[in-house]
């Protein structure tokens, strides 16, 4: 009796297994490297930075009982890094690349397959699954996973890290799309009706905006020792892993330290040519109208 044929999704599935093993291997190594010549450590409200708190830090793959899918934890810290360890760090993330790359087509091609390697893929690495499961963290958070390690290119003269809360996304719907949200809520509802009449009240042909805040995330701000050869002195990016520092003498950058929790509100006005309204027209679906 000949064998089954290999399907492509059982196809997909083993390159990403494949690939979820380099990942765990190099960042592995990338521990490893650190742990023997470990340069200058910081962690943000940790006390002991050490080869336990990266490990910890990079390998933070897991969902936590009761966790946003959306959201994801953050690790904030500085590592100072000598060649070797840069080297690592960017393997590593080429690693991370792959598996992204791979999810993206699973995403296209074989959607259903998503629950299923969340469940799968820790189980190829048993030591690690049987301590998370003990913990009730054995369900893969994927874009944990993908998340690239945040690195500088060259030596910094100082790090400046701030919370940025700022941030929003902007997706911009017609009328009809809003009219299809609104249904979706409770038809009985007076502030239900009052956002139908309100949307019943401007032309089918003008644009709206329905507006996602952003969660807080950490921006650090790195100033290079020398500019780049492009001519840059500085550059701002943001920060959700430990970022590692090129320092041949195992010495961190002067850096500041940031409160250990975001602001609570908004900290930068608002643009004066801000093209949104500042109130929103249908409040309940966070919709506005462009000025």
């Amino acid at each position: 009796m000949a064998p089954a044929p290999i399907t492509p999704e059982y196809r997909l599935l083993a390159e990403l297994e494949a690939a979820f093993d380099r990942l765990i291997e190099r960042l592995e190594v990338l521990v490893s490297t650190h742990a023997q010549a470990p340069g200058a450590t910081w962690a943000m409200d940790q006390e002991d930075a050490g080869a336990d708190w990266l490990r910890r830090a990079l390998l933070d793959f897991w969902y936590q009982d009761g966790q946003d899918g959306r959201a994801t934890r953050s690790h904030v810290g500085l590592v100072a890094a000598d060649e070797a360890l840069m080297a690592r760090v960017r393997e590593a993330n080429a690693a991370k690349a792959d598996f992204a790359a791979l999810l993206r087509r699973i995403r296209a091609d074989a959607a259903d397959l998503i629950p299923e390697l969340k469940v799968v893929l820790p189980f190829r690495h048993p030591a690690l699954h049987d301590h998370l499961r003990g913990q009730g963290l054995a369900r893969l958070h994927l874009k944990q996973c993908w998340r690239a390690v945040p690195l500088a290119e060259a030596p910094l003269a100082r790090v400046r890290l701030a919370w940025y809360r700022s941030g929003r996304s902007i997706k911009r719907l017609t009328v009809r799309e809003a009219q299809e949200l609104l249904l979706d809520l409770d038809q009985e509802a007076p502030h239900v009706r009052i956002q139908q009449r309100q949307l019943a009240g401007i032309p089918d042909g003008e644009p709206l905006a329905r507006v996602q805040d952003q969660a807080p995330l950490m921006r650090a701000n790195l100033f290079y020792r020398e500019s780049l050869p492009d001519g840059r002195g500085r550059r701002a990016l943001n920060v959700a892993l430990p970022l590692f520092v090129p320092s041949p003498d195992g010495r961190l950058p002067d850096h500041n330290i940031p409160p250990a929790s975001p602001p609570a509100s908004r900290t930068r006005a608002l643009r004066s040519d801000a093209r949104l309204e500042s109130e929103p027209f249908l409040p309940s679906l966070r919709i506005y109208r462009y000025r």
